[in-house]
Parts: C-alpha cells; structure tokens; sequence
C-alpha cells in the first residue's frame, strides 16, 4: 500500500515550464508502475504518461509527446513530471497513481488528491 502526494504545480505563463512531483508518504513507490493523469474542467481523466517501477519504459500521451518527461528517484520515493513549452490547453488538475501489479494504473488502484496546474497565454 502506498499513499501518493503531488505538489509542484501553480501558475505559469504559456512557454514555460513546471515540474510536478509525487511523493509516496507511506509505502515504497520503487515497488509500483506509476503514472501521470489530468484532468480539465468539464472534461474527462485522461492519462498523460507512465513510467515502469524501475524507471524504464516511459510513455506518454501524444498530447506531451516532446514536451515532458516521466522520470523517478527511487532513493527519494518520488516520481516526477517534467513540463516544459506549456500551453493554455495543459490546464488541469494533475493526478500521480501507481499500482503494484499493472502497467497502467486503473481507478482502483493508489491515486493522490491531485495539483493545480494553470497555464495562462
């Protein structure tokens, strides 16, 4: 079992970058696959990127293909989103969520409450 917080995120001007964090605040995040997910306002969850409990394997949407980096520090119990070249359209709550035993984390896996992320143009 782990227990998932994110920080990181705020407001920041389009062009520019952020990098969110999560941390596991119980349990041991090197265990799990772990992934980034947003969503927007009126809009649905949707998946960003992933990375293996080892931290190869990264994946990532088309949407922050180039733009992002999905990468871990075991050591630190963290994993992390690299952004950079926002645009408006990146606007959304970001949500860190690992699981022990699939690829990809459902719903019923471990998820954090999530981080703002606001892109003005």
């Amino acid at each position: 079992q782990v227990q998932l917080v994110e920080s990181g995120g705020g407001l920041v001007q389009a062009g520019g970058s952020l990098r969110l964090s999560c941390t596991a605040s119980r349990g041991t995040l090197r265990d799990y696959a772990a992934a980034w997910f947003r969503q927007a306002p009126g809009k649905a969850r949707e998946f960003v990127a992933s990375i293996s409990g080892a931290g190869d394997s990264p994946s990532y949407a088309d949407s922050v293909k180039g733009r992002s980096t999905i990468f871990r520090d075991n050591a630190k119990n963290t994993m992390y989103l690299q952004m950079n070249s926002l645009k408006p359209e990146d606007t959304a709550v970001y949500y860190c969520a690992a699981s022990e035993r699939r690829v990809m984390p459902r719903a019923d896996d471990y998820w954090g409450q999530g981080t703002q992320v606001t892109v003005s143009s």
